[in-house]
């Protein structure tokens, strides 16, 4: 099935290649079918990969994350949850952990949150980057939010604290959910600044289930991610330890404005200098099975099209890249 080309863009979203379309269309709503025929899986199942709408993770924007959200499905419910730990990942970057103890609450690799304030009118929305495991064993979630004047982002850097008590709703189109009965995707992660949180989510959840034996998951993951120096380079501990503990997943860092202390060497794992180029994602791509691969880019705008160009020159069906778009 075809679809025209628009130049229409919206927020953020998980889109199968460049095509840019107005939320709600039946165009839209066609291209969600065509993505599920185009991922069955040998067994039957599919993986589950749709549209997605915007989230802020603390970017501003001249819409309102609930208008660019508006025809994005949602749980009917709010829940209650509770900041438990605030950690400063970067200079620009807070880290949320927040309890929620409502047992209807669940979300899926990918998606994000409604971020109900107190006391603040605007609705923040944010991506969940923590791992399904998490929310099971500890009933918590993780979210990453960069400082801006946005006013649930600076709430969160200015007048948040341990203690403070939100309310959330989660949604989102667009996730990662592998059926563990059916083939397991190859997956290629590309990244750029805040634009790591869906994809640590994913990774994190490759991680778990590859070394879950009920799940059978046996893909790999190649992440490159890119900041503007490595203060920026959001998780890079855990991800190193990641990898070194789940072989299947290899992650390589890139650093465009590097400070005086940059790297080129970061515990064995090699910490570029400058943008992700086509030798490293020619590399990337020739690791993986090409017949079950999935790439997922998530970042600015100008990287997500420059990324694209070269994986079309690489002959990457447009079925099998996905990007989603923040600022």
């Amino acid at each position: 099935m075809a679809f025209p080309r628009s130049t229409a863009t919206f927020g953020c979203f998980w889109s199968c290649s460049h095509y840019f379309l107005n939320r709600g269309s039946p165009c839209s709503r066609a291209l969600v079918t065509s993505l599920h025929s185009l991922f069955k899986t040998t067994s039957g199942g599919t993986h589950s990969l749709r549209l997605m709408s915007s989230y802020s993770n603390g970017t501003e924007s001249s819409s309102s994350h609930l208008e660019r959200t508006e025809h994005s499905p949602r749980q009917e419910f709010l829940v209650q949850g509770t900041v438990t730990e605030m950690t400063q990942l970067s200079k620009t970057v807070k880290g949320l952990s927040i309890e929620v103890k409502d047992s209807r609450f669940s979300f899926k690799c990918g998606q994000w949150v409604d971020f109900f304030i107190p006391g603040v009118p605007t609705v923040g929305g944010f991506t969940i980057c923590s791992s399904l495991r998490l929310l099971k064993e500890k009933r918590s979630i993780d979210l990453a939010v960069k400082h801006s004047e946005h006013p649930p982002a600076l709430w969160v850097h200015t007048q948040c604290q341990v203690g403070s008590k939100v309310h959330m709703k989660v949604g989102g189109e667009c996730y990662f959910d592998p059926n563990p009965e059916g083939s397991s995707p190859d997956l290629l992660l590309i990244a750029g600044g805040v634009g790591i949180n869906p994809l640590y989510s994913i990774a994190q959840h490759v991680a778990d289930i590859s070394s879950d034996a009920s799940h059978q998951y046996d893909g790999k993951t190649v992440l490159l991610f890119s900041a503007k120096n490595q203060d920026e380079l959001l998780y890079k501990d855990n991800l190193l330890k990641m990898s070194e503990q789940c072989p299947s997943i290899l992650c390589k860092f890139f650093v465009t404005k590097p400070d005086a202390d940059t790297q080129t060497n970061v515990n064995s794992v090699q910490c570029e200098r400058g943008r992700i180029n086509e030798s490293r994602l020619q590399e990337a791509v020739s690791s993986l099975d090409r017949n079950r691969l999935i790439c997922y880019i998530c970042g600015p705008p100008p990287m997500i099209q420059q990324i694209t160009e070269i994986l079309y020159k690489m002959d990457i069906e447009e079925s099998r890249i996905l990007f989603e778009k923040w600022w």
